[in-house]
């Protein structure tokens, strides 16, 4: 488990919203998708979403699924309203110049794991 002030500090990442609560946010997974129907299909609470996806769906998503933000990756900035979104649920955001293969990684390497059918039987394949 990570305090999203140290996923910011590993990914060098710039808090779009939310700064305020960073030490407080705990996540225990992550979870890098474009397609949010992923997202909601296998994720769980206290993830946390890396994707390259900006658009307000992705704010939602994170709201429904009960996630603890978002990153987003190759230093894609979302436009005003998204982030006014996110101030209004109380849902950090950051933003990182890595890809998300890159970010995903150094999560890991950092000891936060991925949402993984070993904890909890996420994929049916």
């Amino acid at each position: 488990m990570l305090k999203l002030s140290e996923v910011r500090k590993i990914l060098g990442a710039r808090v779009l919203c939310c700064e305020e609560i960073l030490d407080d946010v705990e996540v225990k997974n992550a979870c890098g998708a474009d397609l949010l129907s992923d997202v909601l299909a296998f994720t769980k609470e206290h993830t946390l979403l890396l994707t390259g996806m900006t658009n307000l769906q992705v704010i939602r998503t994170v709201e429904i699924s009960d996630l603890t933000g978002v990153v987003f990756v190759r230093g894609k900035i979302p436009r005003e309203d998204v982030l006014r979104a996110a101030a209004e649920k109380n849902i950090p955001v950051l933003l990182t110049d890595h890809t998300m293969y890159e970010a995903c990684g150094r999560l890991y390497q950092n000891g936060l794991p991925g949402c993984s059918r070993s904890e909890g039987a996420l994929l049916n394949v």
